[in-house]
């Protein structure tokens, strides 16, 4: 077996260079169809904003596979939306990600330990499983954007885990929340059904509540909590469950893509979509 693409230093360079201002769509297109092609996966929670980057994923090529974390805690509206928005894109390679039964029955039996370890919930849950559903691919593809704040703040388009020697890509990093509204309407596509009321960010059911109208739009993750994060975009730490901060994270990101004016962007990524 030849060793993974995105694991090779000359050639992530070649990649990162290749991929100069494109976001969106472009980006996309210009990984997935080029040196990335069948070596990349879409990692979706199928939450509040989600079915943009669904939309532009099966634009580009509907047999991307989607990798979708079925934690066991999911809210029935989000299980509903997966699978009305499976069909309604046209996703032909969704494949649903379940924890580790042992893992389970060792560490969470009776199904209650977002009450005690948070951390280690979310490691046996999410992280965990997508590490092992994520084996064989060079790169994931994920819905994170800037405006979404704390760790997020700074994100750039493309990024390399030096701990896994996979490509992140972030398609949406510098979009803003009314360009992804705007795409949203463009294209008419359906609302996550908690969004009418009020969560704006949607996890695990114990763990999220509707956002505050004074905080950033992911306070409804694990509100009263000093927790902004599942793990899955950080590290591995030492000590299981427990990720480590942003400051040793060792992720090595080219420099931000250039700024495009938002709605001119987003009719572009559109009419791409429409065109295509």
């Amino acid at each position: 077996m030849t060793e993974p693409y995105a694991r090779e230093t000359d050639e992530i360079e070649r990649l990162l260079s290749a991929v100069g201002d494109l976001d969106g769509i472009g980006l996309l297109d210009r990984l997935l169809n080029g040196p990335l092609a069948n070596r990349t996966a879409l990692v979706s929670s199928f939450g509040a904003e989600s079915i943009v980057l669904l939309d532009m994923v099966a634009t580009v090529d509907a047999e991307t596979p989607v990798i979708f974390l079925q934690t066991g805690k999911l809210f029935p509206e989000t299980l509903d939306y997966h699978d009305m928005v499976v069909d309604r894109l046209g996703l032909k390679n969704v494949q649903v990600v379940r924890p580790d039964a042992s893992d389970l029955s060792r560490h969470d039996p009776k199904g209650e330990l977002w009450r005690g370890d948070l951390d280690l919930c979310c490691h046996i849950r999410k992280t965990e499983p997508l590490d092992q559903a994520l084996e064989g691919y060079d790169a994931w593809i994920n819905g994170r954007k800037r405006y979404q704040g704390g760790f997020r703040a700074a994100l750039p388009t493309v990024e390399r885990d030096v701990a896994t020697g996979r490509i992140r890509i972030n398609p949406l990093a510098h979009w803003s929340l009314d360009d992804i509204r705007h795409y949203r309407r463009l294209r008419h596509l359906p609302l996550h059904p908690l969004v009418s009321r009020g969560f704006s960010s949607i996890g695990c059911a114990p763990c999220t509540r509707p956002a505050s109208h004074d905080g950033s739009l992911r306070t409804g993750r694990w509100p009263g909590l000093d927790k902004s994060e599942c793990g899955i975009h950080l590290p591995p730490s030492p000590e299981l469950g427990v990720p480590r901060p942003a400051a040793v994270q060792g992720i090595k990101s080219v420099d931000p893509v250039v700024d495009l004016d938002s709605r001119a962007r987003c009719a572009s990524a559109a009419s791409f979509s429409a065109n295509r």
